[in-house]
């Protein structure tokens, strides 16, 4: 921790060089957590763990169809990671200006946020159905990691409402509640800066809104609106405008509810969404952390981006983490954003469209239980990616 430490005092006098990269001005942002501590690292966690078990002779399932967004272009692409390079690219749908965070409900609606509004598409038809404009003022529509409009975005429980995650360039952002139904905004919800993503309790009672520029989590009861802002900040808020070490990616563990925010491949932001409560547990991957997923096991999924400071710390990975805390990590080829896993959890497919230099038009497909990747060549700078379910 000390080399992370004179690491960031040299970043922080590079201002205007990491305002291109992953930060823009924050507030001093207000947590109403019980504090942070940090764990005791167990004695697994550096230890080579159980590789997952191999899938037995015979028991193949079909590759599924894949949905990107294209936060390069204006669209989203549909992937068949079965198909050998560029023929896994079966074609795109326009849906609105830099698409980002996408959900897709059990009948095949794909809900998709773009800097216009948010997307509907029939993914049976690849048609879109409608978009449903953003009810907040998020300025000029334009392109790139600030810009203004829909980020992440999630489903209830029961499919009747689509919750996005609104960036404001400049102020805070909101929460748009559309109503799946009749696709029109019923609700806005203010909520911190820059909320890169948005994740539900497995009861619908409570969305969770990860405010990158705050500092925090925003926690939102979907009975009554009433937030509460969780300050989730393993290194402090220090670094200003050009802080590293925010939140980005959140997810929900199976097992308790609780949020799981991984940061720099060195310390698990652990959240208890009820008393705000965060603590600390260690990682490996010693890189800058993105996208995060959990396997129904509870195993975590989580991207590595590349170093901070590339004297100091290792380049991109995927972090295979199980329920005890011990971890392998899988080498990547070049930054990636977030991870989706394969239905039965044998494979992860990682979006190459990292919004910084270096991002790249396709997909990293992970075998979980060997390791072994290979790259399809698909979309514009994909972000997000789904699992599309099968025809009825």
């Amino acid at each position: 921790m000390t080399t992370r430490a004179a690491v960031l005092s040299t970043l922080t006098a590079l201002t205007a060089v990491l305002l291109a990269a992953c930060g823009t001005p924050a507030p001093t942002p207000t947590g109403t957590g019980t504090g942070t501590t940090t764990a005791t690292p167990p004695s697994a966690a550096t230890a080579s763990p159980a590789p997952t078990p191999a899938p037995a002779a015979g028991s193949a399932v079909p590759s599924p169809t894949l949905l990107v967004t294209d936060f390069g272009a204006d669209t989203v692409t549909f992937v068949d990671p079965a198909r050998p390079g560029r023929a896994a690219d079966l074609g795109s749908v326009r849906v609105g200006t830099a698409p980002y965070g996408l959900a897709v409900a059990p009948d095949g609606t794909a809900w998709v946020a773009t800097a216009e509004g948010v997307a509907v598409v029939d993914t049976h038809a690849r048609t879109r159905t409608a978009l449903v404009p953003h009810t907040t003022r998020t300025g000029p529509v334009t392109t790139g990691e600030h810009r203004g409009g829909g980020m992440g975005i999630a489903l209830s429980p029961d499919g009747s409402r689509a919750y996005v995650g609104v960036n404001v360039p400049g102020g805070n952002g909101t929460l748009e509640v559309v109503d799946t139904a009749t696709r029109t905004v019923v609700q806005v919800v203010p909520v911190g800066r820059r909320p890169f993503d948005v994740d539900v309790s497995a009861d619908g009672r409570r969305v969770y809104v990860t405010d990158h520029d705050s500092f925090d989590v925003t926690t939102v009861n979907t009975a009554t609106w009433a937030t509460r802002r969780i300050e989730v900040a393993p290194y402090g808020t220090e670094g200003g405008l050009g802080s590293w070490l925010k939140p980005h990616y959140a997810a929900v563990r199976p097992s308790d509810g609780a949020l799981l925010l991984p940061f720099e491949g060195e310390r698990l932001a652990v959240v208890d969404p009820s008393t705000g409560r965060v603590d600390v547990e260690p990682m490996t991957a010693n890189t800058h952390q993105h996208g995060v997923t959990a396997a129904p096991d509870g195993t975590l999924y989580v991207v590595g981006t590349g170093p901070i400071d590339p004297a100091t710390d290792a380049g991109p990975s995927l972090t295979v983490r199980t329920p005890d805390g011990r971890e392998r990590l899988v080498p990547l080829d070049g930054p990636h954003e977030t991870v989706t896993l394969s239905p039965d959890a044998r494979t992860a497919y990682v979006s190459g469209g990292f919004t910084r230099e270096g991002g790249w038009d396709g997909l990293t497909v992970v075998d979980t239980a060997t390791g072994r990747t290979s790259r399809l060549p698909v979309g514009h700078l994909p972000l997000a990616v789904a699992v599309l379910p099968d025809r009825p």
